[in-house]
């Protein structure tokens, strides 16, 4: 017999259970197909080929957020007394109490977007996939959406078919297509919109969002419900009405777009709810495909990716050694929205900073997924056109070592590939804190019975690969021939204990790292 500490406790343990399961049973019917939203039927999803082979993809994180082009976070931080984006508000608009965010969104023009000439510009910088924001935690749907009609980008704004725009210069131009969505902490996210000053002439007076005519956009909350409690990334205090409109928002998205990458920025939302989403988005997929499913899904938790069910994402950050399953890093060149000051202090990534990180990322088993966060008018800036032309030279000649390669038994050696990892904020957010790469630097990457040695600098006379050697401890490679891709002579090169050591020509084929083609016996 339990004891009534054992009965007690068996009662916590099925309460939740039971809880998800009616949950589960209240959700409406899923597209059918192989999956089922459970986490066990999902862990039989496998990451699909062409992602693996895919190494990267743009992103245009872009929406009504993009229009006072000041940043990230501005719908949520405009409503924070005290936070840049509150100041530049009220010297720009108004105080947020009579010009909300509702107000900001008619200034989103779009005036001079040309998805199709954008998605070219990408496709030769070598992107094989194309990502487009579906929905922030703004709330603003950037499709015509069934569940949010006065909120979206046909109905306001630019009143344009953002994603489907996006969706068709992709596919013309044979590239994957992908949608983002990061509506569900919007609930707490933008809970600020009904606060007020704290201070100041206007203390105490409340912010638009308390306006009951423009629920549909900011909310309703319970009277116990504590305004700016967090920015949303949990999952106290949400309402299960919530969580089910969540659910056929996203929903909404998938069975009009179908992408073939669903970005989630977080986890799998609210369980049951989550789950199911994930499965509609698999099946969907797998209905186009004769039952196959080639989609992918990307969730910022570990223990959601552990066996099957989808990629990981480290945002703004990159995995430590070779990780056992694909993944993902997203991050940005500059601000995820556009931020004009970064333009005006020449402050992006620089392109040998890009092009580094997606040689270390893709040598590490994983993918880049880079925003161009496009300003109000939707045409990239100068110093963003800089970048994405730098990385199309550097493609058009060292692309042969990404594209459909994987890890070698090393990723990597030199003083940074054998330094400790850099910690960050949860499992990503740690590339601030990586050092720059220099020619003692060397990444690897395979392809068949080829190895690509990236030395990431100009050697100047030659180039040393120390895990060739004749005594390699890393794995034996006796090699037969060596290359220099983009370099149309022939390269001296030794193999002896000492490493592979390769003699550079008098020009360098590359601005930044440079690629040996090494066969292998």
């Amino acid at each position: 017999m339990l004891s009534r500490r054992q009965a007690i406790g068996l009662l916590a343990g099925v309460a939740p259970a039971l809880r998800l399961a009616r949950a589960a049973a209240d959700l409406p019917a899923i597209t059918p197909g192989p999956f089922k939203g459970t986490r066990e039927s999902l862990k039989e999803w496998q990451v699909p080929a062409w992602y693996r082979d895919a190494k990267f993809g743009i992103w245009a994180h872009w929406g009504p957020q993009s229009a006072a082009e000041y940043g990230d976070w501005y719908a949520r931080n405009m409503y924070i007394q005290g936070q840049r984006q509150y100041d530049y508000h009220v010297k720009t608009y108004g105080h947020p109490s009579k010009f909300g965010f509702k107000d900001v969104i008619p200034t989103w023009k779009a005036a001079q977007f040309e998805p199709e000439h954008l998605i070219e510009l990408y496709k030769k910088a070598g992107a094989k996939y194309f990502c487009s924001m579906g929905v922030h935690h703004d709330g603003f749907d950037l499709w015509k959406s069934a569940h949010q009609p006065r909120w979206n980008s046909v109905a306001a704004g630019p009143k344009i078919d953002v994603v489907g725009l996006w969706k068709k210069a992709a596919t013309k131009h044979e590239l994957r297509f992908a949608v983002s969505e990061h509506l569900a902490p919007s609930y707490q996210w933008f809970s600020v919109s009904h606060g007020s000053d704290k201070t100041g002439p206007l203390a105490g007076v409340p912010y638009d969002g308390v306006d009951p005519a423009y629920a549909d956009l900011y909310h309703e909350y319970a009277s116990d419900f504590k305004i700016g409690s967090g920015t949303g990334f949990g999952s106290a205090g949400i309402p299960d009405s919530w969580k089910l409109h969540y659910f056929k928002r996203i929903n909404d998205l998938v069975d009009n777009y179908q992408p073939d990458l669903l970005y989630t920025d977080g986890g799998i939302y609210y369980e049951d709810y989550g789950l199911g989403v994930v499965a509609n988005h698999y099946n969907v997929n797998a209905k186009l495909h004769g039952g196959h499913c080639e989609a992918v899904y990307t969730s910022k938790t570990p223990r959601d990716c552990e066996t099957g069910t989808c990629v990981l994402d480290l945002e703004r950050g990159v995995a430590s050694g070779i990780p056992a399953n694909p993944w993902q890093t997203d991050t940005c060149v500059g601000d995820w929205h556009y931020n004009k000051t970064v333009f005006e202090e020449h402050r992006y990534k620089t392109p040998k900073r890009v092009i580094d990180m997606l040689v270390d990322i893709v040598s590490r088993n994983g993918n880049l997924m880079l925003n161009f966060p496009l300003p109000n008018s939707g045409m990239p800036d100068a110093d963003e056109l800089k970048i994405l032309d730098e990385i199309t030279k550097w493609m058009s000649v060292n692309s042969e070592g990404i594209y459909a390669t994987r890890p070698w038994k090393a990723f990597g050696e030199g003083p940074v590939a054998s330094a400790s990892p850099v910690s960050g904020r949860g499992p990503g957010f740690n590339e601030n804190g990586r050092r720059d790469l220099t020619a003692q630097e060397v990444r690897f990457t395979t392809k068949g019975s080829n190895l690509y040695a990236f030395v990431m600098g100009w050697p100047e006379k030659e180039a040393v690969v120390k895990a060739l050697s004749t005594k390699s401890t890393v794995a034996p490679f006796k090699v037969k021939n060596v290359e220099l891709l983009g370099f149309k002579g022939k390269v001296k090169w030794t193999q002896d204990e000492n490493g592979l050591t390769v003699q550079m020509p008098p020009q360098k084929p590359s601005d930044h790292a440079i690629a040996l083609k090494v066969r292998g016996a």
